[in-house]
């Protein structure tokens, strides 16, 4: 752990020149409700965001729209070094979400992800340093640097995989699982990952890592490759099939956007405790449903059960995956709290209005809707 000393502390507090935040991909579904959240307390937000993923000219609309003025809209791309010096010289504190997010496009473009999300978090901390005060950066990073976990032994409960070991199943994965990079994107995010933590080391910068599993709620706009929950909602509403690569057996730990955010605004409130350390962050084992708990939760909600088409599995897929999120808890005292019916039946709703379906009327079978503790039971098993 590195802790920030008294005078670095005193001269970023004290900086003249810091009077923004700065949200990299700010446009994109975590930016954009970090960046709410920030504008509704009466802090100005700079977006830098070359608004390239699909849907992040809604996200920036609605951000106006709510905001006006207070939303700085940079259209640059992470890659040029220029634009993001210029950026962050403006920011008191930067969220650094800015990424190729799919393995898939990994596999195809090795180079584009890694000149995109290890060269521009490079360009990113580069800039930090510079700074006569570096603003402190919290990053967003991914459980994919710990590998397919293949260590871990699992058995099949019920219609998802569990850990053999009692203490896994209690806990999920932690932040001591070895480093273990998997796909191009796995090696892309795992290098800015690693030059995050070592720039708190080397030169004092105040660093945050979150090593994220799924996050989901509004204004995500899901693809098959990124974003699976609210792209199997999506794919109910349109009445399309959803294809899914393995046996839907799969396991993660979903965490609603709004618990993220809030995770956020904690690590930046304890930035000096906290730099130069990575966290696990999820919805941890509370919170865990499998692809076939998903597409029974999605009958209950819209009333028709989706066609499924199952194919391979896909390179760098988890079969289990929980955060044991114990370190950030007890640093911070943060814990989830919209649970998985709440999370997806809200989502669900927040498509549907997107969509401009106003009516509040669900379709047949939607008039029980599963509850907490039945998704959880399924997600879970006996433990």
């Amino acid at each position: 752990m590195t802790r920030l000393n008294g005078a670095r502390k005193e001269a970023w507090a004290g900086s003249a020149r810091s009077h923004v935040t700065l949200i990299t991909g700010g446009a994109g579904f975590v930016g954009a409700n970090l960046a709410h959240r920030l504008l509704s307390e009466g802090r100005p937000v700079l977006i830098l965001d070359n608004l390239s993923r699909a849907g992040v000219e809604q996200n920036l609309q609605w951000l106006r729209d709510v905001h006006g003025a207070a939303v700085e809209l940079a259209t640059d791309d992470i890659r040029d070094r220029e634009a993001v010096a210029r950026g962050v010289a403006r920011a008191r504190q930067v969220f650094h979400f800015a990424a190729q997010v799919a393995v898939t496009t990994s596999l195809v473009d090795p180079v584009e992800d890694f000149s995109i999300n290890a060269q521009g978090t490079l360009n990113v901390l580069e800039a930090i340093r510079a700074q006569p005060a570096p603003p402190p950066i919290v990053m967003t990073s991914t459980n994919k640097v710990y590998g397919g976990l293949e260590n871990v032994a699992l058995v099949r409960d019920g219609q998802h995989y569990a850990p053999e070991e009692a203490h896994l199943r209690a806990r999920g994965i932690s932040e001591a699982q070895p480093l273990d990079f998997h796909s191009p994107y796995g090696c892309s995010k795992g290098t800015a990952d690693q030059y995050v933590r070592d720039y708190a080391r080397t030169y004092g910068v105040p660093t945050v890592v979150f090593r994220m599993s799924c996050i989901y709620g509004p204004h995500q706009f899901g693809t098959e490759d990124q974003g699976w929950v609210a792209h199997f909602l999506l794919r109910a509403l349109e009445g399309s099939p959803i294809t899914v690569y393995g046996d839907g057996m799969q396991v993660r730990d979903i965490l609603f956007v709004e618990d993220l955010v809030e995770a956020f605004l904690l690590a930046e409130r304890n930035i000096g405790q906290l730099s130069g350390q990575a966290f696990n962050i999820g919805g941890g084992p509370g919170n865990v449903i499998s692809l076939l708990d998903l597409l029974d939760c999605i009958e209950a909600l819209h009333g028709v059960r989706p066609q499924v088409d199952f194919e391979s599995w896909r390179t760098g897929d988890q079969r289990y995956y929980v955060s044991d999120t114990t370190r950030f808890q007890q640093a911070t005292g943060w814990k989830p709290k919209v649970a998985v019916r709440e999370g997806v039946e809200r989502l669900y709703q927040w498509l549907r209005e997107a969509r401009g379906e106003t009516s509040s009327a669900p379709s047949r079978a939607a008039t029980r809707v599963l509850g907490e503790s039945e998704i959880l039971s399924r997600a879970q098993g006996a433990r």
